[in-house]
């Protein structure tokens, strides 16, 4: 175990995560006399939204993950540890991370949690293993090899029955991403991949559309999810709402609809986007002070986005629960620039009670639904068709990290909405089945760990 020393002549702040709440936050303060030191699971700052494009093969992992530390190796006062949080602890004012089997344990005087979120099964957690989520490098790569793999199946197979199933892409959730990503899956079906197969026409590949709300993109409501679902049906899209999914395997799913009948779609292809979970260490902040969270895992905060009774411990993006805020990149944005000037406020000798409340500025919220059309709602003024995909691409390229990640992106664009092509149509079959081997390993060394133990308890008891 290594331990870092707990004396310093400046402020210790500890940032918990590399995504937007993280590396904001940690960027806002680069002018502050503070030593930074950032802990996160992955090497890279992850654009979230971007990540469909990744699964469909528009864009390349490196044009939506730049290595962190490349993106702050000019902030002198950064540190950037590469570790999953095990454990904050509140009293001591310590964040303990693991890599690999190396601990650290690392003190702070002001903390930033800004741990995001991971995919919400719904206490489903089986589901994972046949229809992976949309939140991580991981799960976008294992998905394009899911998407890709069911085509080349269906060439080689001579079986009707079986050839639908594997044209059968399902995804589950009708939320931005679940919106997106369909309309990837149906575009690519249709123009990429149109003429590339002899035995089957990849246009014949059908594309469901599920979720239990009533509407596409339920959050805009009224003519923007009229025209999203519009859109999506002139691709070809099959959007089933109010169809509640009660059952995943690896040939299909079972789904549930309004009038209780229950049905069976054959699927080979599956991806869950309905919901999202905090990260656990929102709980385990909870159990140490006077904080509460709600049924998504974030942390109920004070107004200042402290934690009741930790006034130097601050909870921002998808982790913490505020005025109904959404979980929306901005969100996660604004809240780290705020934290950050609270902290420097603070060594100005600005005391807790005098902090002003947290200010969400809504800059709208858009999702495109395919080549030339997406949906945008700024305040009062809803935008759709060509005009809100061209919004939509200027918002996106906005927040890109990096010059060289927004060029090879409009590259990538360009060949992708104004040609047919995509560069990014690599897959193999370790990126489709290396969770579940790892998984399988680690339930493997668990249970070892507990056969090894068992006759330790034994012979204590």
């Amino acid at each position: 175990m290594s331990n870092q020393s707990a004396e310093s002549r400046r402020h210790r702040v500890v940032v918990i995560g590399s995504g937007f709440g993280g590396l904001f936050g940690t960027q806002a303060l680069e002018k502050a006399d503070v030593e930074i030191t950032m802990i996160a699971r992955t090497t890279h700052h992850l654009f979230q939204p971007l990540l469909y494009q990744v699964a469909t093969g528009i864009l390349s992992v490196g044009d939506i993950a730049p290595a962190t530390r490349l993106v702050l190796r000019k902030q002198k006062n950064t540190q950037v540890l590469l570790g999953d949080v095990q454990k904050i602890d509140l009293e001591a004012k310590t964040v303990t991370s693991q890599f690999l089997e190396r601990i650290t344990v690392t003190p702070y005087d002001s903390l930033i949690v800004a741990a995001g979120a991971g995919q919400s099964y719904f206490g489903n957690d089986h589901f994972s293993e046949f229809a992976p989520g949309m939140k991580t490098v991981d799960d976008a790569l294992e998905l394009r090899g899911r998407i890709l793999g069911a085509f080349e199946q269906a060439e080689l197979s001579d079986d009707p029955e079986e050839r639908a199933r594997l044209l059968t892409f399902v995804v589950v959730g009708a939320g931005p991403t679940g919106v997106e990503l369909a309309g990837q899956i149906a575009e690519l079906s249709h123009r990429t991949l149109s003429g590339a197969f002899r035995n089957i026409d990849p246009r014949d590949a059908r594309v469901i559309l599920l979720d239990g709300a009533n509407d596409v993109l339920p959050v805009y409501g009224g003519k923007l999810s009229r025209k999203a679902a519009e859109q999506l049906e002139k691709l070809g899209t099959d959007i089933q709402l109010g169809a509640m999914v009660v059952d995943v395997d690896v040939d299909g799913l079972v789904v549930k609809d309004k009038d209780g009948t229950e049905r069976r779609i054959e699927s080979q292809c599956k991806v869950w986007s309905a919901g999202v979970q905090a990260s656990p260490l929102g709980k385990q902040i909870a159990n140490q002070s006077e904080a509460e969270v709600d049924r998504a895992g974030r942390l109920m905060v004070n107004p200042d986005l402290s934690v009741p009774g930790h006034p130097d411990v601050f909870v921002i993006g998808d982790m913490m629960s505020l005025d109904n805020l959404p979980g929306l990149a901005q969100v996660a944005m604004q809240g780290g620039k705020y934290a950050a000037k609270q902290i420097k406020a603070g060594l100005q000798g600005q005391k807790p009670e005098d902090r002003p409340p947290f200010r969400y500025f809504d800059k709208g919220s858009m999702a495109t639904i395919s080549r030339f059309s997406a949906v945008a709602k700024v305040g009062k003024l809803e935008i759709s068709g060509f005009v809100g995909w061209v919004a939509w691409l200027v918002v996106h390229l906005m927040y890109l990290v990096g010059f060289r990640s927004r060029l090879s992106t409009i590259l990538s664009w360009t060949v992708t909405f104004l040609g047919r092509g995509r560069a990014q149509m690599a897959s193999t079959e370790q990126w489709v089945f290396a969770r579940n081997a790892m998984e399988q390993l680690e339930r493997h060394e668990r249970e070892r760990e507990t056969s090894a133990s068992e006759p330790q308890r034994k012979a204590a008891g």
